[in-house]
């Protein structure tokens, strides 16, 4: 007598790929720096400048295979490059946000000019736009890894001058802090971190992994302590099951990690609204 088999026991199980395992490993290394990274960046309200990084970023990735280099190594050049560049210029202009689109705009100009000259590139252009978490190789795993050791062990370094200049600006100035030094060495910190999601998310949806994570942690929580934590532990759970949902919905796994911030935020911020509504 012939038996049926049950579906679920003919999927194969995700780890069972190499595939597989590079993406949670990459994953899991870029959530936890954007998750840290980004709670500094809500709270310093620069939130702006991650997303311009990202599309920064893009221009560097074009010109690098322009000239026969690695895109990953010209999304990580370009960002750190003109993530310096807004800390010098941003404190010397009445609003940061001015810095940032000035910046954005010029290198948006360029990766139009890089495409222009180099249009066979106009397929990996689309991967490096949306991401594409499961093409990620054992090599491009240990490079996030040291990239992100080299974020969070440079964050670790300036974050108590860089809590204080972001949450007392003037009386860290009189003590002595130097704002533009912090503001420079902080926004290298963000052009890596924006450079390793890319890998994940790509440059466009950048902002979803860095920003929503840390967004929600600020809403349920309000020590720095406990908000960093929380920022790190929710990028990873909704990378992880991005990946998971990606895995077994066969639909891109960028569209399921913003889903899922997307949606984390908005159940953590309705009960404020509702509070607010109510005591209006």
């Amino acid at each position: 007598m012939s038996t049926i088999t049950p579906t679920f026991t003919k999927t194969p199980r995700m780890f069972e790929y190499d595939f597989m395992r590079n993406a949670f490993a990459a994953a899991t290394v870029v959530a936890i720096v954007a998750g840290i990274v980004g709670y500094f960046l809500v709270l310093r309200g620069q939130t702006f400048a991650g997303h311009a990084l990202a599309h920064v970023g893009f221009t560097g990735a074009t010109g690098a295979v322009l000239i026969g280099v690695s895109p990953l190594w010209g999304l990580v050049a370009m960002t750190v490059a003109a993530g310096v560049l807004m800390g010098f210029i941003g404190e010397r202009l009445a609003q940061r946000d001015v810095a940032i689109g000035i910046v954005l705009a010029f290198s948006l100009a360029l990766g139009l000019l890089f495409l222009h000259f180099f249009t066979s590139f106009a397929t990996h252009a689309t991967a490096l736009l949306f991401g594409n978490v499961l093409a990620v190789d054992l090599s491009t795993v240990g490079i996030l890894i040291v990239l992100g050791i080299i974020c969070l062990g440079t964050l670790a370094v300036i974050s108590r001058p860089l809590l204080f200049s972001s949450l007392q600006p003037e009386l860290a100035e009189a003590k002595g802090v130097s704002l533009r030094l912090y503001s420079v060495l902080f926004l290298a910190v963000v052009a890596l971190a924006t450079a390793e999601c890319a890998q994940i998310v790509g440059v466009l949806l950048v902002f979803a992994l860095m920003v929503g994570p840390a967004a929600t942690a600020q809403k349920l929580v309000s020590g720095v302590g406990a908000g960093v934590l929380l920022s790190a532990a929710l990028a990873l759970a909704e990378a992880w099951g991005g990946i998971t949902l990606a895995y077994y919905t066969d639909w891109p796994s960028s569209f399921w990690i913003t889903a899922l911030a997307t949606l984390i935020y908005v159940l953590a911020a309705t009960p404020q609204q509702i509070r607010a509504r109510q005591t209006a």
